[in-house]
């Protein structure tokens, strides 16, 4: 049995939930950074407690869990304050990842998909991906999307837009590109496509290690991402 990792991202409204919608279906197994982001600032937990004391009681919510457009509003405006709560939750978050990873990796998976909004912009994990793959569509059409879904204004949707990395400039780090510009159905097909193309690859990692193994290496691999992100 044998495993390697694939990276996919996207930006703002182009798709990318839709994407891994239909892989899921296929019986992928998927990692979902936003989700484990949610996890990991959970009440009580250690990034929780970190946040309060940089970002204060403000950004809580009545439950107590952290408001997170009352937050992201903080750090959308303020490049510092982003710099500060990623060095927060980053480690906690990959910490986590790896944790799913060696999980598909003993269950014996072909390949794991890790569904990373910012892979691109970090660029730091994509040398642990086998492949990257990029939901693509054409800025007028992500300008649409953006407004219709969210009711913002042209003015603020571009803003949105601009605070990411142009989705132009990640197809060139992508190594498939599934272009969600037209219609549904021509999306699906490609999915399928890419589903196909990495069920046949013959670029994979050596053989299964025995599971001690797989906890030593995966915890070296868990160091340097840390030291990256944090650096």
């Amino acid at each position: 049995s044998t495993m390697f990792l694939v990276g996919l991202s996207g930006g703002i409204a182009s798709g990318k939930s839709s994407v891994v919608a239909v892989l899921r279906e296929l019986g992928c197994a998927v990692i979902d950074a936003d989700v484990i982001a949610r996890q990991v600032v959970q009440p009580h937990s250690k990034a929780h407690q970190q946040i309060l004391q940089h970002f204060g009681t403000e950004i809580l919510l009545e439950n107590g869990e952290i408001n997170r457009e009352a937050l992201g509003n903080i750090i959308f405006s303020q490049p510092e304050k982003r710099r500060l709560l990623n060095s927060i939750t980053h480690p906690e978050i990959l910490k986590e990842m790896l944790k799913q990873v060696l999980k598909y990796f003993v269950l014996g998976y072909r390949y794991v998909i890790l569904d990373i909004p910012l892979l691109f912009e970090t660029r730091g994990l994509t040398r642990f991906m086998k492949y990257t793959v990029l939901v693509y569509c054409d800025p007028p059409t992500q300008l649409a999307r953006l407004m219709k879904r969210s009711g913002l204004g042209a003015a603020e949707a571009e803003a949105r837009i601009r605070s990411q990395l142009p989705l132009d400039e990640k197809c060139k780090w992508a190594t498939h590109i599934i272009n969600n510009s037209g219609d549904w159905e021509s999306t699906r097909r490609q999915v399928l496509q890419l589903h196909t193309r990495l069920e046949d690859s013959l670029h994979f990692l050596w053989a299964r290690l025995a599971v001690g193994t797989a906890v030593a290496g995966l915890g070296g691999l868990l160091f340097l991402l840390i030291r990256h992100i944090v650096s």
